[in-house]
């Protein structure tokens, strides 16, 4: 089974990134869960979503403890939450922020960063006081993916069309983001 553990903030769109990567790989035959977690529900309180895949069916009820990938789409959490905690040894964490790769000590895990913010504003995709970074940070994730001989995890045409199935709003635009999001991941 491949978990993902997706850290953001109300409103960022980490609940919709789970979805959006789980119809990914459901429509390339996976099994997939996904479910959120909600301490304070309120815009910028922090959130925690979840997401499995597997080749078989998912029993799994319980949230994740040892990701496989960790996708944080807002920088701010590091010194709030320990998102690296359990992350598998060989297991990826992914960075919505400017900053190199080499700038963050997670114990040898790959990091990977995509400044997600930057494009989500160029595109138009939320306020420039709250940018939604969602489907674009999804673009870095596919990336990395491909880079690790992960593919089937899911590859980047099949996040692009589950991106334009499930964006309420701004279909393209989103889609233009997670292919600039893939071209431009710092690995």
């Amino acid at each position: 089974m491949y978990e993902v553990r997706f850290h953001g903030r109300g409103g960022q769109g980490a609940v919709t990134a789970a979805e959006i990567l789980a119809v990914a790989a459901f429509s390339e035959g996976k099994y997939t869960q996904s479910f959120p977690v909600f301490g304070v529900e309120r815009r910028g309180a922090p959130v925690a979503a979840f997401l499995r895949m597997d080749d078989k069916a998912i029993r799994a009820r319980y949230q994740i403890y040892e990701p496989d990938a960790v996708i944080v789409l807002d920088p701010s959490l590091i010194s709030v939450v320990d998102v690296s905690a359990g992350v598998k040894s060989d297991g990826v964490i992914i960075i919505n922020t400017t900053k190199h790769p080499s700038d963050f000590n997670f114990d040898s895990k790959k990091v990977v960063t995509v400044d997600a913010t930057g494009i989500a504003l160029k595109n138009k995709l939320g306020s420039a006081t709250n940018p939604i970074v969602n489907s674009t940070i999804l673009g870095a994730y596919a990336k990395v993916m491909e880079i690790m001989g992960k593919k089937g995890k899911t590859g980047i045409n099949a996040l692009l069309d589950a991106v334009r199935y499930k964006s309420p709003a701004k279909k393209e635009e989103n889609v233009a983001a997670t292919k600039e999001a893939y071209e431009t991941a710092k690995v």
